[in-house]
Parts: structure tokens; C-alpha cells; sequence
């Protein structure tokens, strides 16, 4: 699998979100489902692909700054024809691992009640629910998790393993 940077705009990332975004319509039984800021080419500060021996897009996912420490995890996705096979992790590490060259140490990001599979894995990857924050504050279908990557990475570098 090869992971790599790519404009917003992109084709193949563009296809995976909305992809993900007629998913989670069905999931939610309406198109109304995002209480944020949409992200957009102005705000994203990351967005990576990730690309199966083929060649061919199979999961995506950016990172939008927050403010100077933090960013949240936008538009997290793997086609469901390559989920159990890594794809999720392999690209949160990559997101994490960016987010630690640009010296951001939080990472938070929103998901919902109708996507138990993605609470699973943030909840398995080491990020816990917190209080809804921003535009998500009061919101009946947000779900809010953060990680702390200074204690994570500095330990990943202490004893040699890489995350």
C-alpha cells in the first residue's frame, strides 16, 4: 500500500468522499448529517490517498488546523471493499505522524452514533471521547475523541518502534 499527499481536488480522493458521503446519508436516512464546517481546499491543511498494489484509491483522509497545537481528522474513509485489511491505520499513523512534523500534539475529530465501527477503531487506536467541541458543541448526531501524540510518538522513539 502506498500513502500519498494529494490536492483536495484530486478525482480519486474526490470519489472516495462522496463515496463516504452516500454512505453515511444511508446511514443517517438523511443528507443532513454534518453539524460542522464542511472541509474545503481552504482549510485542509493535509489530504492523503491511500492506493492498493494496483494503484487504485482505496481509503482517504485529511487534517484540518485547529489552532497551533491541535488538528482535527477530516473525511476518514476506506472503500468497504478494503476495510480489515489495514488501510484505516495505515493512514491515521500517516495523519498523526504529519501532525507531529508540524508540531501539532492533539488530534481530535468527530464522528457519530451510526458509525459504531469508527468509534471502535478510534476508541482501539488510542483516542477517547471528550465533550463536543466546536460547531459540534449541543449536536444529537456528533460523537468527539482526541489523542495526545506527545506521549504517544516521544515512547515510539524511546524504544525504537514506529507507529
Amino acid at each position: 500500500m502506498i500513502i500519498e499527499s494529494r490536492p483536495w481536488d484530486d478525482p480519486a480522493g474526490t470519489a472516495l468522499r462522496e463515496a463516504q458521503r452516500a454512505e453515511l446519508d444511508a446511514r443517517y436516512g438523511t443528507a443532513d448529517h454534518e453539524p460542522g464546517t464542511p472541509p474545503s481546499a481552504a482549510d485542509i491543511d493535509l489530504f492523503l490517498v491511500a492506493l492498493d498494489g494496483t494503484g487504485k484509491a482505496v481509503g482517504c483522509g485529511a487534517l484540518r488546523r485547529l489552532d497551533a497545537t491541535s488538528a482535527e481528522i477530516k473525511r476518514m474513509y476506506v472503500a468497504p471493499g478494503s476495510r480489515g485489511c489495514g488501510v484505516s491505520t495505515a493512514i491515521l499513523r500517516a495523519l498523526e505522524a504529519a501532525a507531529v512534523d508540524r508540531g501539532w500534539t492533539t488530534i481530535r475529530l468527530e464522528t457519530g452514533p451510526a458509525q459504531p465501527e469508527a468509534m471502535r477503531f478510534y476508541e482501539r487506536e488510542g483516542y477517547h471521547e471528550i465533550p463536543l467541541f466546536g460547531a459540534y458543541a449541543g449536536s444529537t448526531v456528533s460523537v468527539c475523541y482526541e489523542r495526545s501524540l506527545t506521549r504517544t510518538f516521544a515512547a515510539a522513539q524511546v524504544d525504537g518502534r514506529s507507529e
